[in-house]
This record gives structure tokens, C-alpha cells and sequence, in this order.
């Protein structure tokens, strides 16, 4: 009864979105800027733009990665969501597992850094939120959780997380009754791509995993309270590289992009 009545609220906010957007006009209408942690060269980070383009022409993505700090947190405040996209591992000593930097397949203090810096500014100005693969960790690591500094090396699974043919290797999840990402993916178990040696091992307080994988290896997260607080929600798989049909990735662009417009349509009810 909870899940019917949450999706019928959705609908009805998804609804008023469109009415929103009809009633301003098309010669109105602006480019819906979201803002992404790195997203430049094409060849690798790409995919991201093409997957949002795909719900809404009007997306721009802008790279927050090639400038210093100060500059992407000033190009962020102009945008209307961010994305947190894949890439190399967290640095351990993030985590206080400093001895565990053996383990990576490589590092980049300047984008830890970087994505520190976002993410607190995305809090600070209720942004919404999408974490991919390596977004996640981040996200997970930046409110004091831990990692998992290599799958096959520290954690007993015989389920293949990465392989060297990452265009057909895939896994199932189950997703938690109730969880955020049911309401936005309308499914309790599904099958997604695999393309991670790392993943969470400590959850941080306030965040809760909202899907597994079949060896208990957390999957999605959110905030344990969706309550009042701005969208987030972070999946280790890579959604922009999936066929748009799978109901984990389409339906999770969809709901980031409506929640990155409601975003912008209540910063301009507010003047700024």
C-alpha cells in the first residue's frame, strides 16, 4: 500500500513538473545544466552526457574535473544536479586503510579532493545527487564509511564483478523492498553490468543500501531518511552503459533529470 501510494505521489509530482514547463513556454525554456565530477575525454566519460541526453535534449553536462576547486564549486552553483561518474579508486588513506594503496589499480588525489568539495557543496545547496560506481564509494567514504580495496583479493565471492570483457559481463541484484531505487525502478530484482574491483565494505551512518548483489556486496545506496532531504541515490553499476530498456538504467536517468528540473524550478521560485 506504502509502494502504490509513493508512485501515484511521484506521478502526481512528475505531472506538475510538465505543467511547469508548458506553462512557461518554449521560448522560455533554458538549458538544464548538471554538472559532472569529471566527464571529459569523450573516449572514456562520454557515455554519461549521451545517457541523460537521451531523456531530455535540453541537458548539458558540464565537466567540473579540468579546473581548480574553487572554480568547479562556482560552475556548480549554476547547475541543477550533479553527477558523480566512475574512475579510478578512492585513495584508502581516505578510509584510514593507507596500507591497502597497493591494492588500487590507481589513484587520484585531485579528484578526491575535487569530489570532497562537490559533494559538500551539493549538501549545502540541496542539489541532487546520482553516484556512479565510483560515486558511490566516494559518497559512501566522504560520510565516513569504508571500501572493499579489492574485491577478488579481500572479499570470498564467486561472483565476477569485473572482467575483461566488460561489454557482456553482468550479475544479478535484489533491490530492497521500499527502497528509493524500487520506486524509481519498479523492480525487486534485475540484472546489471559489471565493471568494479572495489565496493563497499563499511556503510556510513545515515546512508542505507537500497540493493545486493547475490554475495551480499552492496549494491545501491540512499539516505536512510528520505524524508525532507535533497535526491541521492548511488549504484556501483555503470547505468550509462547499459541497454536504456533495463529498468536500472533508463528509469534512473528519468528520475534524476525530473528531480534536477523540480531543483530548478524551485530555485527560481526562490529568486535565484
Amino acid at each position: 500500500m506504502k509502494t502504490s501510494l509513493s508512485i501515484l505521489l511521484f506521478a502526481l509530482t512528475m505531472t506538475a513538473v510538465v505543467i511547469l514547463q508548458q506553462c512557461s513556454g518554449p521560448e522560455k525554456q533554458e538549458p538544464l545544466l548538471i554538472g559532472i565530477s569529471k566527464g571529459a575525454p569523450e573516449s572514456s566519460y562520454g557515455n554519461y552526457a549521451r545517457w541523460l541526453g537521451t531523456i531530455d535534449t535540453m541537458v548539458v553536462c558540464v565537466d567540473l574535473y579540468h579546473m581548480p576547486v574553487d572554480s568547479a564549486l562556482s560552475l556548480l552553483d549554476k547547475c541543477s544536479g550533479l553527477v558523480l561518474s566512475g574512475g579510478p579508486d578512492v585513495y584508502p588513506g581516505r578510509y584510514g586503510q593507507e596500507a591497502d594503496t597497493a591494492l588500487c589499480d590507481g589513484i587520484d588525489l585531485y579528484r578526491d579532493t575535487l569530489e570532497h568539495a562537490l559533494i559538500a557543496r551539493a549538501i549545502e545547496k540541496d542539489l541532487p545527487v546520482l553516484g556512479i560506481c565510483r560515486g558511490l564509494q566516494i559518497f559512501n567514504v566522504y560520510h565516513g564509511g569504508s571500501l572493499y580495496p579489492d574485491l577478488p583479493t579481500v572479499f570470498d565471492t564467486a561472483v565476477a564483478h569485473r572482467c575483461d570483457d566488460w561489454q557482456n559481463c553482468n550479475h544479478d541484484i535484489s533491490v530492497v523492498e521500499g527502497s528509493g531505487l524500487q520506486l524509481t525502478a519498479g523492480r525487486l530484482s534485475g540484472q546489471v553490468n559489471s565493471n568494479h574491483h572495489q565496493g563497499i565494505d563499511r556503510l556510513a551512518d545515515g546512508l542505507a543500501a537500497s540493493a545486493y548483489s547475490s554475495d551480499s556486496l552492496i549494491e545501491a545506496i540512499e539516505y536512510a531518511d528520505r524524508r525532507n532531504i535533497p535526491f541521492f541515490l548511488g549504484v556501483q553499476w555503470h547505468p550509462e552503459r547499459m541497454d536504456l530498456q533495463n529498468p536500472f538504467s533508463m528509469t534512473i536517468a528519468m528520475y534524476f533529470i525530473q528531480e534536477a528540473k523540480l531543483y530548478r524550478i524551485d530555485r527560481q521560485y526562490a529568486g535565484d
